[in-house]
């Protein structure tokens, strides 16, 4: 029997804290460390999975009760009565979703529900069993923003009932008695199951803030907190999420980042579109690369080029010097100035980088001879990957700009060090900084798309990684 229904149920609040729907508009500026753009592709996935694969939906209708059916209509009008209605499975569930812009995101679930119960027709008692059609809509929208968290309400949610099938052992069954029940399951199953939708919802609203406010650790250094920064907002083509990266430092104090706004690019086929700006890579930065002063002598065993570093200062010194010349070998302290900066272009990213590096002898009998006092900044080219969810940076010299900035000695020119100095860098400071940037930055575990088979972008100012 083929017949259909409309009922509108009272508006219904949720109140949650996520995203499934959004007010901003694409234009608003937000000034955040992350945003990203999902597309209804991927936000169907993920609300398919976490509501439907997950059995979240079968769970929460499982045991569905319905009222007691009465009526006449059985055979020669016998009086009929079906009791202990119950939803026994729900079949062949399907989910979709449609971004409504500038105002949220409706979700649709159809399925048949399968339905058994006693059917009393007379004086003959047998079961019955029902399957029916429903569809679900619900138009969601997000309210109230403040702190990463937001109230999530659904504006309303209409059932809609399709074709009807009854089943009786006997199949002693008259067609008033299918009136009956459409009827009945009309009036009733949309007040049992839009509460239902409801509940998952905001289940599914928890679960999924999760992957959004969350506290991740950076190895032993420190942390970074994302949370939600601003309400949502929805195009007909993405739903859009911007995010604040608070890095922290063991002990608590937050390394501060400023942000300027950027545009992302376009979805075209893909999932998800993340934008990582240049200021928060760069607090993320100062955390990693936390290089302790590195003080060693110069020798093969620790640079290879360190004969030909001491014959190069050597021949430097001028020859008045008494106390340059001995036995004693030269020692070198390399210490970070300041904290290293990601430059972003089109294309392209390098960090930007100060060494000083010490020069010294250390005489027998104590005192310390500072032959040089150099400052290198270097220029580090940036490869950029994604392993395990985290950013990935791997660095190698670009270019190495060198300057004196004292020596004890009366040493003026340096320009014959500079291949020296971008050697000595190469082989003892720069593995050291790859190492603690081997870690990688973790990103956030967007609504739980994995980060597999990503393209990556640089623009300037901006690194994106497209899923």
């Amino acid at each position: 029997m083929q017949q259909g229904s409309l009922l509108e149920m009272t508006t219904m609040k949720l109140f949650g804290i996520i995203f499934f729907c959004g007010l901003l508009s694409p234009s608003q500026e937000v000034l955040s460390g992350l945003s990203c753009a999902v597309s209804p592709g991927a936000m169907q996935n993920v609300l398919s999975d976490a509501i439907l694969q997950n059995g979240l939906l079968q769970q929460h209708l499982q045991g569905l009760v319905l009222p007691n059916i009465m009526g006449e209509g059985g055979l020669l009008n016998s009086p009929t009565s079906i009791t202990g209605l119950h939803l026994v499975k729900v079949r062949l569930p399907k989910l979709s979703v449609v971004l409504l812009p500038g105002i949220g995101v409706q979700l649709t679930i159809a399925a048949k529900l399968e339905l058994s119960g006693n059917c009393l027709v007379g004086l003959l008692s047998e079961l019955i069993d029902i399957l029916v059609d429903v569809n679900i809509t619900a138009n969601i929208k997000c309210t109230n923003f403040e702190s990463g968290t937001v109230q999530v309400v659904i504006e309303d949610c209409l059932c809609i009932l399709g074709a009807i099938k009854i089943k009786l052992l006997s199949g002693l069954l008259s067609l008033s008695v299918n009136e009956i029940v459409l009827n009945q399951l009309t009036a009733t199953l949309p007040g049992l199951l839009c509460p239902v939708v409801d509940i998952v919802v905001n289940l599914v609203n928890i679960q999924l803030l999760g992957t959004l406010n969350a506290v991740i650790p950076v190895g032993t250094a420190g942390t970074i907190h994302y949370q939600l920064a601003s309400l949502p907002f929805t195009s007909g083509l993405f739903l859009g999420l911007d995010l604040d990266g608070a890095v922290k430092q063991v002990g608590g104090s937050i390394i501060p980042h400023d942000s300027s706004p950027s545009a992302l690019p376009p979805l075209l086929d893909k999932l998800l579109v993340l934008g990582l700006r240049q200021s928060f890579l760069n607090a993320v930065l100062s955390l990693l690369v936390q290089i302790p002063p590195q003080t060693f002598t110069c020798t093969p065993e620790v640079f290879s080029g360190a004969s030909h570093l001491r014959e190069a200062i050597t021949t430097l010194i001028p020859a008045g010097c008494s106390t340059c010349h001995g036995t004693s070998p030269l020692s070198i302290r390399l210490t970070l100035s300041g904290n290293p900066l990601i430059l972003l272009e089109e294309n392209k990213a390098t960090v930007e980088l100060s060494v000083m590096i010490q020069v010294f002898i250390k005489h027998l009998d104590g005192p310390i001879l500072n032959l040089l006092l150099l400052k290198a900044d270097l220029g580090l080219n940036a490869r950029v990957s994604i392993a395990g969810g985290r950013l990935v940076l791997g660095l190698s010299l670009g270019s190495t700009s060198l300057s004196l900035e004292s020596s004890d000695v009366g040493i003026s020119n340096i320009s014959n060090l500079k291949p020296h100095c971008s050697s000595l860098l190469v082989e003892t400071l720069l593995p050291l900084i790859n190492g603690a940037l081997g870690i990688g930055i973790p990103l956030p575990n967007v609504l739980g798309i994995p980060l597999i088979k990503v393209d990556i972008q640089i623009l300037a100012g901006l690194l994106v990684i497209l899923v």
